[in-house]
């Protein structure tokens, strides 16, 4: 069918964000994620809710079909949840690369060996099919009007900035492949952090140190930084300082006005 243009429409969205959140280790991304209304805990090994938090888990995820199955019965069955989290995108990857890997006739996603169809990259490279068909589960979830919540950990990588001399940042500890799909299929990447200076002090004649200061000041960054990824579709601040249970008010007020309401059928 032609598209005409008797047919317009809207171009604000009417659904809740998919948001990923990752940072340093032991900062809160899980109790800010918990933070979002009613929301369903989906672990993987390893993960589990601060000792604070009581909310409603599944079993730990251990195959793409836990995944399919969960995500399969919150779009077709009557429940009162309004957000899923995703507790980590480093837990699931195996599995999302198992099933690349069983689809290409490989053994592993990383497998070099002679004949491995997922020899040099290539394996990596078809990951992008399934971690797309994970995102479109979430984005399901999303037209479904359910929170998306994808929590994830940071690496340090060198970037080599075509414009500048190299440096290091904090990335998503993810494929090199799938990394990037994950952050333009999420409405915000937040970047969390502690908010640190560095000062110097005269130690002697002509001589001083550096030393970092702070670091106990939690910070939600929004947009992207030299030193870090993040992002937003919603106008927000570059960052936000986050406050233990104030976190999902600080966020969501940049976003539930600039929602569209769905029109009733």
């Amino acid at each position: 069918m032609a598209i005409s243009l008797k047919s317009l429409k809207s171009s604000r969205s009417t659904t809740p964000p998919i948001t990923l959140i990752y940072g340093v280790d032991g900062i809160g991304k899980t109790s800010l994620a918990t933070e979002w209304p009613t929301p369903l805990y989906m672990p993987t090994e390893g993960q589990k809710t601060p000792s604070d938090v009581d909310i409603p888990s599944t079993d730990i995820i251990t195959s793409w079909e836990d995944i399919e199955s969960v995500f399969q019965e919150l779009l077709t069955t009557e429940h009162d949840f309004k957000t899923v989290i995703i507790d980590s995108l480093g837990g699931i990857a195996p599995f999302v690369e198992a099933i690349t890997a069983a689809r290409i006739g490989a053994a592993t996603v990383d497998d070099n060996s002679k004949g491995s169809p997922a020899a040099y990259g290539n394996g990596y490279k078809e990951s992008e099919v399934e971690w797309s068909v994970f995102m479109s589960g979430c984005e399901a979830l999303s037209q479904a009007g359910i929170n998306v919540i994808l929590i994830g950990h940071p690496e340090i990588k060198r970037f080599d900035d075509p414009l500048e001399d190299p440096y290091d940042r904090y990335i998503l500890k993810l494929n090199k492949r799938a990394a990037p799909l994950i952050r333009e299929k999420c409405d915000i990447v937040a970047f969390l952090n502690y908010r640190i200076s560095l000062k110097e002090k005269e130690v002697g004649v002509k001589k001083t140190v550096t030393h970092a200061v702070g670091g106990k000041e939690r910070q939600i960054h929004l947009t992207r930084g030299a030193g870090f990824d993040a992002k937003n579709r919603f106008s927000m601040p570059d960052h936000v300082v986050y406050k233990k249970g104030n976190g999902y008010s600080e966020l969501s007020k940049f976003w539930i006005g600039n929602i569209a309401a769905p029109k009733a059928a």
